[in-house]
């Protein structure tokens, strides 16, 4: 037998190398730190490769409508994999949600966030960092969480405004902006002797972070999608994702 022949023969009995393959996936900002935990333990258990692109929700959704490639998406609402279901973009009944995420008020400096977010009314600070609300599902719950409080109409003029959750956390990390509405997670992942300070919102002051994950068309039939989103149902990617901030 010609040696070609042989050395193909060999890889597809060995195990992993014949079912091996790529996943490219769209993860909401937010979910950035648990992602690269799962991933990790995804590729370890499966053989499979995934191709991780973070950014806003928003953003995912017109660029998956333009044709991107995206074989999953991981989004940061429930409301964008149900409308790609309803545009034919995505595998009708793959959609289920993934985690529900948590938001925080979040200051780099300690002891400027009090633990009921008095600051907001307080003020004393000249930039209030939060995702674009017509892209990320983050910016719109700080949105509705100071229009519950009353203070919408007095901090605007200090709001500046990044395209993802993830810009947002940014622009706090960096003092660009004094604090910020972020993610749980976020904060969570951060270095334990440079905490800053931080009020978790509660949960009634805004509509729930459900976050939804979608094998879209570019991923239908194919096995690391498939793969991937099993994974994530599973117990140790679950145990992940709470380690993380978020509920079930």
């Amino acid at each position: 037998m010609h040696p070609r022949i042989l050395l193909l023969a060999a890889c597809l009995l060995l195990p992993g190398l014949s079912r091996a393959a790529e996943v490219s996936v769209a993860v909401a900002a937010n979910f950035a730190a648990p992602m690269l935990k799962i991933v990790q333990a995804f590729e370890r258990g499966t053989g499979h490769r995934a191709i991780v692109a973070l950014g806003s929700t928003g953003r995912f959704h017109s660029q998956i409508r333009q044709g991107a490639p995206f074989q999953v998406l991981l989004a940061a609402d429930e409301r964008t994999p149900r409308m790609l279901e309803a545009e034919g973009l995505a595998v009708p009944g793959s959609r289920f949600t993934y985690a529900v995420g948590r938001l925080v008020l979040w200051s780099a400096t300690p002891g400027r966030v009090d633990a009921q977010g008095e600051v907001l009314r307080r003020g004393g600070f000249e930039r209030l960092a939060i995702a674009d609300p017509r892209l990320a599902p983050y910016g719109a719950a700080a949105i509705e969480v100071m229009e519950r409080l009353g203070v919408l109409k007095a901090l605007s003029p200090r709001l500046v405004q990044g395209e993802s959750v993830g810009q947002a956390f940014q622009f706090v990390a960096t003092g660009n902006a004094a604090l910020g509405f972020v993610a749980l997670s976020q904060v969570r992942a951060l270095p334990p002797a440079s905490p800053g300070s931080a009020w978790v919102v509660p949960a009634d002051l805004h509509t729930p972070l459900r976050q939804d994950a979608v094998i879209l068309r570019p991923g239908q039939g194919q096995p690391a999608a498939l793969a991937l989103v099993r994974f994530l149902q599973g117990d140790a990617a679950r145990a992940i994702i709470r380690d993380h901030g978020y509920g079930p």
